[in-house]
């Protein structure tokens, strides 16, 4: 038993542990349709604070430090470690892993630096390096050895020889401008020579490994060794035929508790392994027959031509064919945080790095097990441990209670084995079992076995170890569920930190709007082009110009299929304006074969901009630049009108604001396309410089303002509603100027009315980024919505509002919001328009980009919590009425109603039963009227300890009057003495079953007065119910020799059922009984606290 030493019981979800919840009025379990809604007052004196030592006390396990994680873990209280922390951070094999890491990754570099040592030995000779030719493979000219050696070794002299990219591509069959034809016994051929791009994983925990580790419990061994001193006391005494009961009948109840254990486990541990896949299948988009697809990252073969984009993870080994301001961070493979540049120098790519700025194109050669990520992928298992909060604040209550059991346990071998050494013990005939030099060794040494065995089953049932992994049982429940709610949950402790969420910041694009956009305004010069597509409005040499900048200004793709509807992909503002472009008459492939790209500014949230510098057959050059209107608008010194006159901006700049805030009011995202011409002779020619070359962004002329229509989404309203009522308030950060950000605020119910869109309710990044920390602090609570802001914006935000108190979820898709989803309590980040940087950087993967599903995502975490707080109702309940009622009847009669078989029994109803049948609730509409779950608050709350107290209470009255004057009640005195109290003590067991099945019922809902509510449509519930009820008759009418019961009569039957259900009307009755808002526990902590501060102050 891996006992703590010094652990503490000040914070282990009985009391409260901190001064942070202050001002915070926490709702109590369950929902609040029985019309009581009790909050909690926090609010209490320095000295009630949560001793620092107290190894439960951690709010964050997302980046919590291993010591802290090392500590709790020695604190705890525990039968069956490979149990309790299966699904905790395995510490030790993190260093392995780590330690493997670094080695394949020194391995790697050792390589590339003897070859890089060896090319410059030759080049200081003047020795040539000749490669020998590629040796054909199959239908593909190159074989795969050659392939991986050449990426592996970065071997830029080999690549030139073979021809270049274009000539490995043409090896490959490949295009490095249209990809694989993409037919699909092609792409099976490219995997059967070159391979796929999985790699072997580690299989999963076997359901032999489950039932090894169920019976680590160190009590149930103890059983399993008393059970086979029995059996061979038992054969030996009573002979084989009877002997072997008593010993017989304590092996099958542990080989139960073992299988239920392990198959309870088993099937936990397939819903994990289940997530864990769904969370490595990226979706990529590939070139292939010159069409962008998407497709899963393990589909992608060699020959295929990836587009890369800032934030993208490189899928597969490959080799550059165009990049512009390629920036890749390589930490993930070389351990270093060091952002390497990739041009045709340096043109090889690593699979599973990101791209940390710039965009290009990528030829795969070398996937799966043939990279080296693949190679550190498959040395890796993967670990699904992670502890939550709530998990290590329920290892605390399972350590105090199970501290108490133990103290209980002991006590009761005491005190029995003390009646039976002094001769105070009578069998059910009456005769005394041990008499001083006249008993035989063998007699005593079975009589004292069995009292033993009894307070080892009093310790199995005292200890809750099913207590915190009931945590992990109903969050894996929660994350199979959620996924159909089109949430994917990448860290365990987000999903039941989201229900103590007090604000969520939301972004506006695709998340509160559908992501749908089209242009349906747009200005050229001062006429505003209606319809806007309409090309005969527009002078030849407007159109040309425009056509040219959004061609090549793109990071979108324009397909024309012969005979077919166009197809056009990029990001949703992208595809607008290509749209609206292919309208006005833009022929995209020509205008690209026509012209040569010199140098890309990538579009940059900072600067909210991005352009592009192309030169023309007859030399001429052009810079196109797109971004947010008025911030490009203050670039411009001229504008071209629709007749293709250029005209000085300066007297008209009024209008053109105007024309912007006029289309930002109707809820528009407003876009200005710009260029100027530029001398080539101005423009670097060395390779270096010019990818150094900062694009010239002033004296622009404006070609065209364009109003970009993205509405709001379906229920986004009453999820804004919803969120408002259940005391969440939603934000709304975004890049948009702020009067687009009002109309859509003021559309989606953020802002309730005109009067609220004062500063600083709303405001704009730059304002909130100027004030002093102190200052932001304070105004952060007032903002509703943030405009005009940066990813840095966001991030400020978060932590001014974290600092404040708040519980803050944030939602992010771009790379650069990764630190803002890192540092919120709950990072949210977009599965559709979500790069795979802010994917890693988040704890739950938004599926469909919906707000609404966000929601959803809140009632999931508070449902984990709500349901926790039932199986603790539940639970102690039954620990409780268990203990009082063996100790009261040991203590009085040196014999305890509930035997060690009996007592198994109601452990495996209790602990693993229990767990499935409560841990498993669906949220209900309740839990979304009431405040958010303080994350220090008390886990048991007034409400919970009324409720067990009464159920409690009532049992132990019962069972003990039963106990003590059953012969009487049950008209038994003119029964044998061995038959009677065989029937008294059946009744109490049954009884005490009958009152737990009943119990659970009620432990469904702990506030409400219809606690059957809903019950029927959870199906696992009531068939947990319904077995345990057969199971429960089949013991006593069938197994009467293994558990020490006799059959009952029918009137017996229906005592039993009465003393069960009197506790459905108790319930009711418990629940008029009103309650204190300040947590009972805070009268025992306070005491306790100044005691330590007194001690603390004094040394």
């Amino acid at each position: 038993m891996a006992a703590s030493r010094g652990s503490s019981s000040s914070t282990n979800g009985l009391l409260p542990t901190s001064l942070s919840e202050r001002n915070h009025h926490d709702m109590e379990a369950g929902g609040g349709g029985g019309g009581e809604r009790v909050g909690l007052e926090t609010e209490f004196d320095d000295d009630d604070a949560a001793a620092p030592t107290d190894p439960f006390d951690i709010t964050h396990t997302k980046n919590a430090p291993p010591a802290t994680l090392r500590r709790w873990r020695q604190a705890a209280l525990v039968l069956n470690a490979s149990r309790r922390f299966r699904y905790t951070m395995d510490l030790k094999a993190e260093e392995e892993k780590e330690n493997s890491r670094r080695m394949i990754r020194s391995h790697a570099q050792v390589i590339r630096a003897a070859l890089l040592f060896r090319l410059a030995g030759e080049r200081e000779l003047g020795i040539g390096t000749t490669v020998a030719p590629p040796t054909p493979s199959g239908d593909y000219g190159i074989a795969l050895d050659e392939l991986v050696t050449l990426t592996r070794e970065n071997n830029v002299t080999a690549l030139q020889q073979y021809g270049g990219v274009k000539g490995i591509s043409a090896l490959l069959k490949s295009n490095a401008e249209k990809g694989i034809d993409g037919v699909e016994t092609d792409v099976v051929k490219r995997k059967e020579v070159f391979g796929s791009n999985t790699y072997p994983r580690k299989k999963g925990r076997s359901f032999l490994r489950f039932l090894w580790e169920a019976w680590q419990d160190l009590t149930l061994i103890i059983l399993i060794i008393a059970a086979v001193v029995s059996l061979g006391l038992g054969i030996k005494t009573e002979g084989l035929e009877e002997g072997w009961y008593d010993g017989g009948s304590i092996f099958f109840a542990v080989f139960l508790v073992i299988i239920v254990t392990a198959v309870s486990d088993y099937r936990q541990s397939l819903q994990f392994q289940n997530l864990n896949s769904e969370k490595q299948n990226i979706q990529m988009e590939v070139l292939r027959g010159g069409r962008s697809v998407k497709i899963s990252i393990f589909d992608i073969v060699v020959g295929d031509v990836v587009p890369l984009g800032i934030g993208d993870q490189i899928p597969a080994d490959g080799i550059l064919i165009t990049g512009h301001s390629l920036a890749i961070d390589e930490s993930s493979m070389t351990g270093e945080s060091k952002i390497v540049h990739k041009d045709q120098k340096a043109p090889f790519l690593m699979s599973g790095c990101k791209v940390a700025d710039g965009v290009g194109t990528m030829l795969v050669t070398g996937v799966g097990i043939n990279t080296e990520w693949g190679l550190l992928m498959a040395s890796i298992s993967e670990d699904t441990g992670e502890e939550t909060p709530l998990q290590v604040r329920l290892n605390g209550v399972a350590t105090f209670i199970g501290i108490v059991g133990l103290s209980v346990a002991v006590l009761v071998l005491a005190v029995l084995w003390g009646r039976y050494f002094t001769g105070n013990t009578r069998d059910l005939d009456g005769k005394v079992q041990f008499i001083a030099g006249q008993t035989r060794i063998g007699k005593a040494f079975d009589g004292a076995v069995k009292i033993f065995t009894i307070a080892v089953t009093i310790v199995v049932v005292a200890v809750p170890e099913g207590l915190p992994l009931a945590v992990t049982l109903t969050l894996a429940y929660s994350m199979k569920k959620m996924m159909a709610d089109k949430a994917l949950v990448r860290r365990l402790s987000a999903c039941e930190t989201m229900g103590s969420a007090t604000t969520i910041c939301s972004d506006k694009t695709g998340t509160l709007t559908l992501n749908q956009m089209t242009v349906v305004e747009a200005y050229v010069g001062r006429k505003k082009i209606n319809p806007p597509d309409d090309s005969s409005q527009l002078h030849p040499l407007v159109s040309t110009l425009l056509s040219e900048g959004v061609a090549q200004n793109t990071t979108g793709n324009v397909f024309e299929p012969t005979g077919g509807e166009v197809e056009i992909s990029g990001s949703p503002t992208e595809k607008a304006i290509l749209s609206w472009a292919f309208k006005l008459g833009m022929k995209f492939d020509v205008i690209r074969s026509e012209s040569t790209v010199l140098h890309v500014f990538p579009f940059n949230s900072e600067k909210k901009r991005g352009g592009v510098a192309v030169k023309q057959a007859d030399s001429k050059v052009h810079i196109h630049w797109k971004g947010a209107a008025e911030i490009l608008l203050a670039s411009c010194t001229e504008y071209l009108d629709s007749d293709g006159c250029s005209h000085n901006i300066k007297d008209d700049k009024e209008f053109f604001v105007t024309a912007i805030n006029d289309m930002a009011e109707s809820s528009l995202r407003c876009v200005a396309i710009a260029y100027r011409p530029y001398g080539l002779d101005k423009i670097p020619t060395d390779e270096e410089q010019l990818s150094q070359w900062a694009l010239p962004e002033d004296n622009l002329v404006l070609l065209a303002i364009v109003g970009i229509k993205d509405p709001c989404r379906p229920g986004v309203r009453d999820a804004v509603k919803q969120c408002t009522e259940a005391g969440v308030k939603v934000r709304m950060v975004t890049g948009d100027n702020l009067q687009t950000a009002k109309a859509i605020a003021l559309e989606c119910g953020i802002l309730l009315s005109l009067e609220d869109a004062t500063e600083p309710t709303i405001i704009e990044g730059k304002v909130f980024r100027e004030l002093s920390e102190r200052e932001r602090e304070q105004l952060a609570k007032k903002i509703t919505v943030m405009g005009r802001s940066s990813p840095n914006d966001k991030l400020l935000l978060v932590q001014a509002l974290r600092k404040g108190g708040e519980v803050v979820a944030v939602t992010g898709d771009g790379t650069n919001d990764a630190p803002a989803l890192h540092e919120a309590d709950i990072g949210l980040s977009m599965g559709i328009q979500g790069t795979e940087v802010a994917k890693e950087s988040s704890d739950i993967v938004i599926l469909d980009d919906n707000f609404a599903s966000v929601v959803k995502v809140v009632r999931w975490g508070r449902s984990v919590y709500a349901n926790i707080q039932k199986f603790i109702q539940f639970q102690l309940t039954v620990n409780v009425a268990a203990l009082v009622i063996n100790v009261v009847a040991a203590i009085s009669s040196g014999r305890v109603p509930l035997n060690a078989v009996q007592l198994l029994w109601v452990n495996l109803i209790m602990d693993t039963l229990g767990a499935l049948a409560l841990a498993t609730e669906p949220p209900t509409d309740n839990l979304m009227h009431r405040t958010p779950v303080g994350r220090r608050a008390p886990l048991i709350t007034n409400i919970m300890w009324r409720n067990l107290l009464i159920q409690a209470m009532y049992q132990v009255t019962v069972l003990l009057v039963l106990n003590f004057l059953g012969n009487s009640i049950l008209g038994l005195q003119q029964d044998v003495p061995k038959h009677a109290v065989g029937v008294k003590n059946t009744v109490i067991f049954n009884a005490f079953v009958f009152c737990q099945i009943f119990n659970e019922f009620n432990a469904r809902k702990p506030e409400e007065i219809n606690v059957f509510t809903g019950v029927t449509k959870n199906y696992l519930f009531m068939g947990i119910i319904g077995i345990t009820f057969v199971l429960q008759i089949i013991i006593i009418m069938f197994l009467g020799k293994f558990t020490k019961t006799v059959r009952l009569s029918w009137q017996q039957w229906l005592i039993c059922l009465g003393i069960a259900i009197v506790s459905w009307p108790l319930a009711i009755i418990g629940k008029l009984i009103p309650v204190p808002r300040t947590p009972f526990s805070q009268y025992f902590s306070r005491p306790i606290q100044r005691c330590r501060n007194s001690r603390h102050r004094n040394t």
